[in-house]
């Protein structure tokens, strides 16, 4: 099993703590994990994407040129990368600011309203977790609680930031498949 994501979206959203949340909760569960980040010169604002590749064997290369899953979390990021998503690949944006989604109907596409999410739990800047508990839900390989055992051990010393990270990756993974 090879399973190869790429998660884009602008700095300050979170795109590369997804990713690496995401890869140390993979180690933990005994998979083979690469996880190659890539940010543009401008860190808030600017762009940012993260590959992961989770296998159960060495994974041979970090580059995920087409990937089986694409995390979106804005509309250029969509744009971007929606044309190197492997055919029968998965689709997984964030509702609340990609406005069109290009017609692909060789993959599954799945929406969810991220920003909303963390708004009601009382931070939108918990978006980045509710949009991992959702792909968390989507990949079905990494067991919920090995993915908060990864935020406790990322954020442990910041009780606040923890607490709230983990209600909205809770909130993504109970939400998960939304409603377009």
């Amino acid at each position: 099993m090879l399973l190869k994501l790429l998660i884009a979206g602008s700095g300050g959203q979170g795109v590369l703590t997804i990713g690496n949340v995401l890869g140390n909760a993979a180690m933990l569960d005994n998979f083979h994990v690469t996880y190659l980040p890539s940010y543009g010169a401008a860190m808030r604002g600017g762009t940012a994407n993260c590959t992961i590749c989770i296998s159960d064997e060495e994974v041979a290369s970090p580059v995920a040129s087409t990937p089986d899953i694409l995390v979106a979390m804005n509309q250029p990021s969509l744009m971007t990368f929606i044309t190197r998503l492997e055919a029968g690949g998965q689709l997984l944006y964030n509702m609340d600011l990609v406005d069109s989604v290009p017609e692909r109907h060789d993959v599954d596409i799945f929406g969810a309203p991220v920003n909303r999410v963390g708004r009601e739990l009382g931070s939108e800047r918990g978006a980045n977790m509710v949009m991992l508990g959702s792909l968390v839900k989507l990949i079905k390989i990494i067991k919920i609680e090995t993915v908060m055992q990864s935020i406790e051990m990322m954020m442990g010393s910041k009780k606040k930031l923890a607490e709230s990270s983990l209600k909205a990756l809770q909130a993504g993974y109970d939400g998960f498949p939304f409603e377009k």
